[in-house]
């Protein structure tokens, strides 16, 4: 199903980024929010309409039986040339809510496969946006 969705770059980007904040099958308000600020941060959401997206990524998303080979299609259609910043947005996304699910966690590791991130390096990079996501909610360092 998720074949035929994709016509450009911009979408896949945001399918990618649905993904990584509906993988715990739930889209709180920060979540909401975080994901806002990333496509207009990006300039995607003049391009795209952002509903009619989560539209059909919500259309197809249970028909995903394989994660992996989804994310492998996701992440080719994308070609990111800057693959460590595209990892950070995955990961800000995913720590957007309170909680870092299991489910999340393992979503990480895989987009870290796929693109070749060393695992010491995406540690390090979790850890990085995670400080970042805490100094945003306590202002402190």
């Amino acid at each position: 199903m998720y074949l035929t969705t994709f016509s450009n770059q911009d979408q896949a980007l945001c399918h990618l980024f649905f993904h990584c904040c509906l993988e715990d099958e739930r889209f709180t308000e920060p979540e909401m929010e975080s994901l806002s600020g990333t496509l207009v941060e990006l300039g995607l959401q003049p391009k795209l309409n952002i509903k009619d997206e989560l539209v059909s990524y919500r259309s197809y998303k249970p028909s995903i039986t394989d994660e992996t080979a989804y994310l492998k299609f996701l992440l080719a259609f994308i070609n990111p040339v800057n693959e460590l910043a595209l990892y950070s947005y995955c990961v800000e996304l995913c720590i957007s809510d309170p909680t870092l699910d299991p489910r999340e966690e393992a979503l990480l590791t895989k987009i870290a496969e796929i693109l070749e991130i060393e695992p010491g390096i995406g540690l390090i990079i979790n850890k990085l946006m995670a400080q970042r996501r805490a100094v945003q909610l306590q202002k402190i360092f």
